[in-house]
């Protein structure tokens, strides 16, 4: 069974984009179009679709709509798709609901990962997302009010917490390498193994999921700049 999504965007080019992109793939379908955040609280009570992709940033909406459709309909994925003016942007936007966060700039490749993760329960930032927000180096403890993902059956152990922790300071394979006095490759295969542990599929899963399980402590964990 197809997955209903709602696309909620003032820009006639943005909506047309992201139809687009939905269209090719298998799975999904546009069950409605809205301009106004009057008109998406009226669609979103009509259809309850599984997936709301949103401009929240676009003229006719605000960030207060998002938290209006998470009280009355909790369980819906939120995947904001914005041109993000500041990195406290998605600090707000988290805090009222959004699940996962990607920029119109970002590519192909990670707007298909974004609709099909978001679906399907998952988070998903972007790379130019967390780049502003190591740039802006904000600290975790901001984010604490952002409902928290599932943990209680994830074991990682010693290494893999370090390694998970230099992976989301921005760090490369190399660079994680030369720290902890390992090979590039064992890295990668803690990489790959944290991954799995997880349930995420690339380097935004592993540092959003660190961030909002709290598997990396709130108290010390910090985006450093670069």
């Amino acid at each position: 069974m197809s997955k209903s999504i709602i696309i909620a965007d003032s820009s006639t080019i943005g909506k047309i984009g992201l139809r687009t992109v939905i269209d090719s793939l298998n799975g999904f379908d546009v069950i409605d179009e809205v301009e106004t955040s009057d008109d998406l609280l009226s669609s979103i009570k009509k259809y309850s679709p599984d997936l709301l992709i949103i401009d929240f940033l676009s003229e006719g909406f605000d960030i207060d709509v998002i938290v209006k459709i998470k009280r009355d309909l909790y369980g819906l994925k939120i995947l904001a798709v914005t041109p993000m003016q500041s990195s406290q942007t998605f600090v707000h936007a988290m805090k009222a609901g959004v699940d996962s966060y990607i920029k119109k700039s970002c590519n192909l490749d990670e707007i298909t990962d974004a609709i099909k993760q978001t679906s399907g329960g998952m988070s998903f930032f972007c790379g130019k997302i967390l780049d502003e927000i190591r740039k802006a180096s904000i600290v975790v403890d901001e984010l604490n009010n952002v409902t928290e993902l599932p943990c209680d059956a994830i074991e990682l152990s010693k290494r893999e917490k370090e390694v998970l922790y230099l992976i989301a300071e921005g760090n490369t394979n190399s660079e994680i390498g030369e720290i902890l006095f390992i090979s590039s490759h064992t890295v990668t295969t803690h990489r790959k193994k944290i991954m799995i542990k997880l349930g995420v599929k690339n380097t935004a899963g592993i540092v959003m999921y660190a961030v909002k399980s709290g598997l990396v402590s709130p108290n010390k964990f910090l985006f450093q700049a670069s």
